[in-house]
């Protein structure tokens, strides 16, 4: 194993130099494997395209007949740029997408062959749902499951295949998928937002929830990864001691990005360009191997898509170029871990952002609406958001003062707190002609100065506003972001919903519309107060403030996701028909055996490593040393006590931590037992997170401190000092 680590160095320095050549401009490039508004006038009847374009903006059903229609066209389009096979795109509850192909090759009764793909295998298929996690909707001899094209998502083509973006249903019609239930939230924030839209510009028809989201991930030697067990596997290091030199430096941060990297980079862009995901940003992040890439904004269900896929990309491009990329969120102790920032706003059909303040009072007062009742919404469900991105990866990065705590809370900005402060001290019931015009323009007619020099922005805060969007900062590297955005979507149409009730009745009280928007952002500013947060979100004194104002601080997954069946989750879901009671119970269980299996992976992997690798390394060192003492005696004599001290002392040393290893590891595994037989999901999670993942931590002590101790030729796990560091 000694042997495989350094020939694995030796590869990883051996890489040949990198060649850069010019490519096409990307604008050139962009969505040439999308089936777009572009490929679809090409190649699709005018009914067809119409059918399509209706379907994707007013949300009409595509009958069979026209089905085909589209179905002929998109395999010509797709058979024209040498695809052999086409799939049912989706993303089941595993956290991956899935695909299964088929070839558009059939044969005939004459014998002969042709190329066939109709509607019905454009709209529907059925793959085995029995073997996707389900969370006890289905049994595992009641397989049928349903994919269904979703048509709001362009088809594309990855390699020679053609990919059809579907959602994934159980026989009885429940979601098995992330983009069942964000479809649902995404149209009930359409309807919810565009009524409330309607109380200032009339012509609105359509609110599109958008996102843009950043990915952040590690890159490392394939072959290095390769010669770590825990990496191939866990996706992390379950050992290793840190570097001497790691990211206290600043250095690597916005730096320059190594050759190697930016050629990988460079062509990840171009695939990315052909499929139609709007790449733009790219740099070095904090921690050394660390990089971030984040694209333009699109409509949210588009953005999850893209971000799915892309992450499926960037592997498959790594391969490529010799790297294995890291999407955990703490792939390496001792420097920073991978978030994926979701930058969340909302746009109307008019082009107007919901979220950013315009030049007129009346722009400003929108702009208020939505952004106060954001406010409101994220401080009725905290538990809720904090429950959207609990997973066992999660849990490392949350609080550990490189990333937002688990204490959900909201940053605005002074100056935007004086603003609300302001709306706040408005007297209730209607305004004076003299109290209404000092308001629209001394404090709401402002707002857009203010937010010119509103710049700063609070890196501790999980949901802060950033400008012109609220950034959910504490979403994990490698989630779907469908997850955490079917939750946002889903809290603020309701809150839309019910702000909008409110004032409807003041006004039928015969309050005028602003007096009534006004009295009702008052109140809402009132109650939300405990969620606003400008401060150091990683200080002690933030949890005992949080603790007072009876917000919730949630560290681990089990404890997190008990929010997610409370009545306020299964009221709120239902009530908007996002999910139904069985839909959300079958969530929760499928996250938490999802974080159970995680925990179990990881600690058998560990006693793998611990008790085949660590150990018997130890002990053939700790021989050797035996060994040099022996030969001192024999030279010597009693003298040897005192020549070989260091020698005795470094043997002693290496047998406790021997001992404390071997010792954990046996402890581990008989926690991990009696976890096993628990026949409750939750009793089972909180189990491994109470009982078995300490031991991850105090197993790995005891390796860290034979790693430093133990000579560096015999060694047999690639060291951080090699990982994070190769160029």
């Amino acid at each position: 194993m000694a042997t495989l680590r350094f020939e694995a160095l030796k590869t990883a320095s051996s890489r040949p130099p990198v060649k850069f050549e010019e490519s096409d401009r990307k604008s050139n490039l962009f969505g040439c494997n999308v089936f777009n508004d572009v490929s679809m006038k090409n190649f699709l009847t005018e009914d067809a395209y119409n059918g399509v374009k209706d379907a994707i903006l007013h949300g009409k059903r595509i009958d069979r007949k026209l089905a085909d229609y589209i179905a002929m066209g998109m395999k010509e389009w797709a058979i024209a740029k040498g695809v052999t096979h086409y799939t049912h795109w989706f993303q089941p509850l595993t956290g991956s997408t899935a695909e299964k192909h088929d070839a558009f090759f059939e044969t005939t009764p004459e014998g002969t062959s042709m190329e066939k793909f109709g509607g019905g295998q454009l709209v529907q298929q059925e793959p085995d749902a029995s073997s996707f996690p389900n969370g006890g909707i289905r049994n595992t001899f009641e397989a049928r499951g349903y994919t269904a094209w979703d048509p709001t998502s362009p088809a594309f083509i990855y390699g020679t295949t053609l990919c059809i973006p579907t959602v994934f249903i159980s026989y009885t019609g429940e979601a098995l998928d992330y983009k069942t239930p964000l479809l649902r939230a995404l149209s009930a924030i359409d309807e919810a937002a565009t009524d409330v839209c309607r109380y200032f510009d009339k012509n609105v028809k359509k609110v599109t929830a958008t996102l843009g989201w950043e990915q952040e991930y590690f890159l490392i030697d394939t072959a290095l990864a390769s010669s770590r067990p825990d990496i191939m596997i866990t996706g992390r290091t379950l050992l290793g001691h840190t570097s001497a030199k790691g990211q206290q430096l600043d250095d690597h941060y916005f730096g320059s990005i190594p050759s190697r990297v930016l050629m990988y980079m460079r062509e990840l862009e171009e695939e990315c360009m052909l499929l139609g995901i709007p790449v733009k940003t790219r740099h070095n992040e904090v921690a050394p191997n660390q990089f971030e890439l984040a694209p333009i904004f699109e409509e949210t269900n588009l953005a999850v898509d893209h971000n799915s896929l892309l992450m499926d990309v960037m592997q498959k491009v790594g391969e490529r170029h010799d790297f294995k990329v890291l999407f955990h969120e703490k792939p390496f102790k001792g420097v920073n871990g991978s978030g994926k920032h979701n930058n969340w706003s909302m746009a109307t059909d008019t082009g107007v952002n919901l979220l950013s303040p315009g030049k007129t009072p009346m722009s400003n007062l929108q702009f208020l609406t939505f952004f106060v009742n954001t406010i409101k919404a994220v401080n009725i469900y905290e538990e809720l958001m904090r429950a959207a991105i609990a997973t066992a990866s999660n849990d490392h990065r949350l609080g550990a003062n490189e990333a937002p705590p688990a204490i959900i809370s909201i940053f605005i900005g002074e100056q935007l707190t004086k603003v609300l402060a302001e709306l706040e001290g408005v007297s209730s019931g209607k305004l004076s002609p003299k109290e209404k015009t000092d308001l629209k323009l001394n404090v709401v007619g402002k707002i857009p100065y203010v937010l010119l020099d509103n710049t700063d922005r609070n890196r501790t805060s999980p949901f802060a506003f950033t400008g012109n969007k609220f950034e959910f900062r504490a979403v994990g590297s490698s989630a779907n972001c469908a997850n955490s955005m079917t939750t946002l979507n889903a809290i603020v149409a309701k809150q839309l919903r019910d702000f909008k009730k409110e004032v409807d009745e003041l006004i039928a009280n015969d309050m005028r519309k602003d007096d009534a928007i006004f009295n009702v952002l008052r109140e809402y500013i009132k109650q939300s107060k405990n969620i606003l947060f400008e401060g150091d979100g990683y200080s002690e004194a933030w949890e005992n403030e949080a603790e007072k104002r009876g917000l919730s601080n949630h560290k681990t997954t089990p404890e997190a996701l008990k929010a997610r069946i409370s009545q306020k989750s299964f009221d709120l879901f239902s009530e908007l028909n996002i999910m139904n009671h069985v839909e959300v119970e079958a969530r929760y269980e499928i996250e938490l055996e999802e974080y159970t299996k995680k925990i179990q992976i990881e600690s058998r992997v560990l006693g793998d490593i611990a008790r085949n690798h660590v150990i018997p390394t130890a002990i053939r060192y700790q021989n050797t040393l035996i060994e040099n003492v022996k030969g001192l005696k024999e030279i010597f004599g009693a003298e040897y006590e005192t020549i070989g001290k260091e020698q005795i002392v470094l043997i002693r040393k290496i047998s406790y931590h021997i001992e404390g290893m071997n010792t954990k590891v046996g402890e581990m595994i008989e926690a991990r037992k009696k976890a096993n037989v628990l026949e409750s999901a939750a009793d089972m999670a909180q189990m491994y997170c109470d009982k078995v993942k300490p031991f991850l931590d105090s197993i790995r002590e005891h390796s860290d401190k034979l790693e430093l101790l133990v000579d560096d030729e015999i060694w047999t796990l690639t060291k951080y000092r090699e990982l994070l560091f190769t160029k």
